[in-house]
């Protein structure tokens, strides 16, 4: 008998092609914005694993300078002689030629645990390391930088590209004396009786490499909540797909229990035809987040190395991790999806019967139950928005805040139906009104899509355009000077210096060292005591008289995500010894930033040398061309403030482009939810149109009031969007950003964005009703007469 069941089951879709085709694509766009980011972000920490292949993570810890100074030649020696078996680590970036960092280390006294590469663990790589011309262990990709620096390359494509190692002795060379040695690992075997470490030194866990996954951990956080949203916009879809599959097979569902069909069996076979409908529309969800994912990599690639310096590959791989978690949140949301449908099945009874105003009536009498559920959730956002702490009560509220606005959404639009009826004056009007309200509860899932995906839109681009804002004006702060010069060499740099002298208003040299507080990694800078600081730096927070007692050494500046990072507040004691003499605003930045007077970082890191210097002048033009044609510098080492700029804010475009992307997804995505909605209602709505029909109204004055009623509800909808699209921004900004980033912005209001993405909205809406309302107006009036010949 199960064969029988399941053909009168799957006959069902065969007749409703538009329906089942709204399963399917409802599912498989979820699934796809689900994938394409787990695939973003699986790519993401694989790159990160990769950057690891320098060190062993569990067996190396490490040993750094509280000051966070570099370890000179004889902290090294000290240690050595205190019997502390530990190995130097020099990092630093060839001069010129940016973004190629050299690792050098002691083959000697390296730990051997720490090779990790096969390459690496090859039998005479020790040898080639040590040789004579210097060997340099490199990515295929990185020959061409290292071509011309007269060293032996081994390739090695397990490497990542960017980062190359060899000897010590060769790196330095290399560096010019620019490098530093950061950290000195420790074999894990000691001596006895090892005596403790002197207190000038910390000993870590040896999770250098995994600074950059730990930084961005915040990052890859929001765009799993991103592609979570999304996925819950499709979920809506799928959920209203198989209600209202339900609701049309209640008479199925009678007839076969009445014909001795057991509940159990019959559960158990709808379940079975959703599964396999999952494990379709997961399928081809999997393979759009590919293509999604592919397109986005590029983008997200741009903002890891934008905001934390993270290099990332570019070519996406079909992983395990990703692709499972595809199939598996198909099968879980349409499990949740479903959930609700076979509940109601469960309780049916067997005589049961699918009335349309009974419908209507029985879910009025729901929406005010989730009502209720929709109160407590806004209660809870509530709470958490006053005392929520931390990243994931950020997200908590963004969930409480969007689902409880969703499920207050139905029972707001009834309201305002039932008034704009009670308002109204004539049949047809009234008629309008009561028949809008009585469809509501077949498109409330697909209106909540658009609330959310409307709700994501206004949110995102009112955090984005306010970064944008606040953005281009901190822009204008800190890139003062109208030319900024890189030289090659130190000698180069001196003689830089002299020939600028008498040529420009001031020289301002940009040196720094890097360092490690609170366990990640910042940048410790000395600046002059000059009025191009005191005049455009962008201090949040400061004492009086802040820039004399920075260039007399009494303290330091630190940014806004170290002051958060490590709760600092004015006066307190940083790691280095330096009391907090001010806070600054430093956008784009997710590492921490110490900034030091010029005198008192000379005094501390004698072996920092200057190669990059802000010029200020009031000819930047003619000064440009002495530097290229006079002084004989190349062409792209002379940079304008206007060209830095643009640079700039086109690295901020592509940082925002993905969530951008993810918003036209998203709203595409509830568009078509609204288009599917209104498909699979037009099967249903004869019964109820066919007697105005026959009361006198054209079929062409149906169509027409169709459109009105998508356009009416699309902006009620939006009208509701507005307010809590607002909402998200604030906690994006106030609580979310602050998190995941470690700055807060203002924020900012942009009427005509939000007119804009109304009307888009509304176009959405009205493109999506066309083809129902032109199916009605060409519906033959026998199939409208057929209506009265059917029992009812």
């Amino acid at each position: 008998m199960t064969g029988p069941v399941a053909q009168a089951l799957l006959s069902h879709w065969r007749c409703n092609p538009w329906q089942l085709l709204t399963l399917i694509a409802g599912l498989a766009l979820a699934t796809a914005l689900w994938s394409g980011v787990q695939a973003i972000n699986a790519e993401a920490r694989a790159s990160y694993a990769q950057a690891s292949d320098i060190l062993v993570t569990a067996e190396n810890a490490q040993i750094t300078r509280r000051d966070g100074a570099a370890i000179t030649t004889s902290d090294y020696v000290s240690l050595r002689r205190l019997g502390w078996q530990v190995s130097p680590v020099m990092e630093g970036e060839v001069p010129a030629r940016q973004g190629l960092r050299l690792v050098g280390i002691d083959p000697l006294t390296f730990p051997r645990q720490g090779f990790v590469t096969a390459s690496e663990e090859a039998d005479g790589l020790f040898g080639g390391l040590l040789g004579a011309t210097g060997a340099v262990l490199a990515h295929p990709d990185d020959l061409a930088a290292l071509s011309d620096l007269g060293v032996e390359v081994i390739t090695d494509t397990a490497r990542r590209p960017g980062t190359a190692l060899a000897d010590i002795a060769t790196v330095d060379r290399l560096l010019e004396g620019t490098g530093r040695i950061a950290r000195l690992m420790i074999e894990a075997e000691q001596p006895l009786g090892l005596p403790p470490l002197p207190p000038a030194y910390q000993q870590g866990d040896g999770a250098v490499q995994n600074d950059v996954a730990r930084l961005t951990q915040s990052f890859h956080l929001n765009l799993t909540a991103f592609g979570l949203l999304s996925f819950a916009v499709g979920i809506f879809i799928v959920y209203g797909a198989v209600g209202l599959a339900f609701e049309q097979r209640r008479a199925v569902f009678r007839t076969l229990r009445a014909l001795g069909v057991r509940l159990d069996r019959l559960m158990l076979l709808l379940a079975f035809e959703l599964a396999i409908f999952a494990l379709l529309a997961g399928g081809l969800g999997v393979a759009l987040g590919y293509l999604i994912a592919a397109a986005l990599l590029p983008d997200v690639a741009a903002t890891l190395r934008g905001l934390y310096g993270a290099n990332i590959t570019g070519q996406l791989q079909l992983r395990p991790s990703w692709w499972l978690s595809g199939f598996g949140m198909a099968l879980a949301g349409t499990g949740i999806a479903a959930a609700a449908a076979l509940v109601k099945l469960a309780r049916m009874p067997v005589l049961s019967f699918n009335h349309p105003r009974a419908m209507s009536l029985q879910s009025s009498r729901s929406a005010g139950q989730l009502a209720l559920v929709a109160l407590a959730l806004l209660a809870v956002a509530g709470g958490l928005a006053l005392w929520g702490k931390g990243l994931m009560a950020g997200f908590a509220l963004l969930a409480c805040l969007l689902v409880g606005a969703a499920l207050c959404l139905p029972l707001v639009l009834g309201f305002l139906l039932s008034c704009g009826e009670r308002l109204s004056h004539g049949a047809v009007a009234q008629w309008f009104w009561a028949d809008s309200r009585q469809q509501l509860p077949g498109l409330a899932m697909a209106l909540m899509a658009l609330l959310l995906a409307m709700a994501a839109n206004i949110g995102v681009s009112t955090m984005v355009s306010s970064f944008r804002l606040t953005f281009t004006g901190y822009l204008d702060q800190r890139l003062a000077s109208e030319l900024y010069v890189n030289a090659s060499t130190q000698q180069e740099a001196a003689e830089l210096v002299a020939f600028l002298a008498p040529r420009v208003d001031a020289v301002l040299p940009i040196v720094s060292v890097p360092a490690r507080i609170g366990g990640l990694p910042a940048e410790i800078y000395g600046v002059r005591n000059h009025e191009t600081y005191r005049q455009n730096w962008p201090l949040l927070e400061a004492v009086p008289e802040v820039w004399d007692a920075l260039a007399a050494g009494q303290g330091a500046l630190v940014n806004e995500q170290l002051a958060r990072r490590e709760n600092l507040e004015l006066g307190d004691l940083l790691p280095t010894g330096d009391p907090v003499l001010g806070v600054y605003g430093d956008y784009g930045n997710a590492a921490g930033q110490v900034l030091l007077g010029s005198d008192l970082f000379a005094a501390r890191y004698p072996e920092a040398m200057a190669l990059r210097f802000g010029l200020r002048t009031s000819t930047p033009d003619a000064v440009s061309q002495l530097l290229t044609q006079d002084f004989g510098l190349a062409p792209d080492a002379v940079i304008n403030q206007a060209d830095l700029k643009a640079f700039s804010l086109s690295v901020f475009e592509r940082t925002f482009a993905v969530t951008t992307a993810l918003n036209v997804l998203t709203l595409s995505v509830a568009g078509l939810a609204i288009l599917i909605g209104l498909l699979t209602l037009a099967t249903m709505r004869l019964p109820q149109l066919a007697p105005v029909w026959a009361l006198g109204m054209t079929r062409a004055g149906l169509a027409r009031l169709e459109l009105l009623r998508a356009l009416c509800l699309a902006s009620l909808t939006a009208l509701m969007a507005l307010p809590l699209g607002l909402a998200l921004a604030w906690v994006l900004l106030a609580v979310v950003n602050v998190e995941a980033f470690g700055w807060r912005l203002p924020m900012y209001l942009f009427p005509a964005d939000y007119l804009a993405l109304g009307g888009l909205s509304l176009v959405a809406a009205a493109l999506a009703a066309t083809w129902p309302a032109l199916r009605l107006a060409r519906t033959p009036p026998q199939a409208l007469l057929k209506v009265f010949s059917n029992e009812r």
